[in-house]
């Protein structure tokens, strides 16, 4: 791996990119990195996807030959091949192939700017520049690897805004009685108890307790009279929060609420959810109702993408 610098055309000031290039991000889920290499975004930085062995590599989007995007090309067995003059790269980035002169040493030169990956929670992890080459930590999803959970990752949801703007949301309880009155919410019930966070190494937690239930609306499920309900918060900054409902009886339900930041002014967001209910029930309606969530989010969060975005 080598020392990244902001993009060209960068939308964040250069030592808040800096900042965040230090931190895990969500890029991808994995179920998406299979054969062709895959394209995404973070931090303005155009990224290459692929998997070699098993082994997902994440670099920069360019050939170091020409300069062509390796999205462009194809995968074989043995690496990702750029289209322009067929150079391959395989595990870590390095070239392994130049068809114009297969009997060449393969100078260094030609390897990818790669990034270092971690493949956890269903998702693909990037941390571009980490401070002094020590990596953070990932932010821990509860209940995850729990036995009597299923797994369910969401497919991404983009948001034209901030995703510390995004993040915020996630974590307002305020507007659940105003915005998510088609989802789950009392609109009749907009009193937030009282609550305090508790400051953490990793950012602070809470512990949220409340009569607002988490059945969908219109539902016939009801809890017991007088059932308060639980919501535990982890903020894992700058941009990652889990949510973990307490549901009457053991039944509980985790979120987490993972918002990349492509750019200062566009986030794409990752769910991972664990739940140990209702398992019967197809995931593709789980993707549905959580959409739904962050649909009626969306329209609060996008108009900030007009205002300053620097927040960090």
């Amino acid at each position: 791996m080598n020392k990244p610098t902001p993009p060209a055309h960068c939308t964040f000031e250069p030592d808040d990119w800096l900042r965040l290039a230090r931190c895990w991000h969500p890029v991808a889920r994995s179920c998406e990195i299979a054969g062709a290499p895959a394209k995404a975004v973070l931090l303005d930085e155009q990224l290459v996807i692929y998997r070699i062995n098993g082994k997902v590599v994440v670099a920069k989007d360019v050939c170091p030959h020409r300069g062509v995007p390796l999205t462009l090309g194809f995968h074989d067995e043995h690496g990702i091949v750029c289209p322009y003059h067929g150079l391959r790269f395989g595990e870590d980035g390095h070239c392994n192939r130049i068809p114009s002169s297969p009997q060449q040493a393969i100078p260094a030169k030609l390897n990818l700017l790669t990034f270092a990956v971690e493949e956890r929670f269903g998702l693909i992890w990037v941390c571009m520049a980490p401070e002094e080459g020590k990596l953070p930590d990932l932010p821990k999803m509860p209940h995850w690897e729990d036995q009597g959970f299923q797994q369910i990752v969401c497919p991404h949801f983009d948001v034209a805004g901030f995703a510390g703007r995004q993040v915020e949301g996630f974590l307002d309880v305020a507007h659940f009685a105003w915005i998510h009155t088609e989802t789950f919410a009392d609109p009749e019930n907009q009193e937030v108890p009282p609550y305090n966070a508790v400051e953490t190494d990793y950012g602070f937690s809470v512990d949220y307790w409340s009569s607002v239930a988490n059945y969908p609306a219109g539902s016939d499920l009801h809890a017991p009279e007088g059932f308060q309900w639980l919501r535990h918060f982890e903020m894992y900054l700058p941009f990652t929060a889990t949510l973990t409902i307490h549901f009457p009886g053991e039944a509980r339900l985790a979120i987490m609420n993972a918002a990349s930041p492509v750019s200062a002014r566009k986030t794409r967001m990752f769910a991972p959810i664990a739940r140990n209910f209702d398992l019967h029930v197809p995931v593709e309606d789980v993707h549905s109702f959580n959409h739904r969530i962050f649909e009626e989010d969306r329209l609060m969060v996008e108009p900030s993408a007009r205002n300053a975005c620097r927040w960090i």
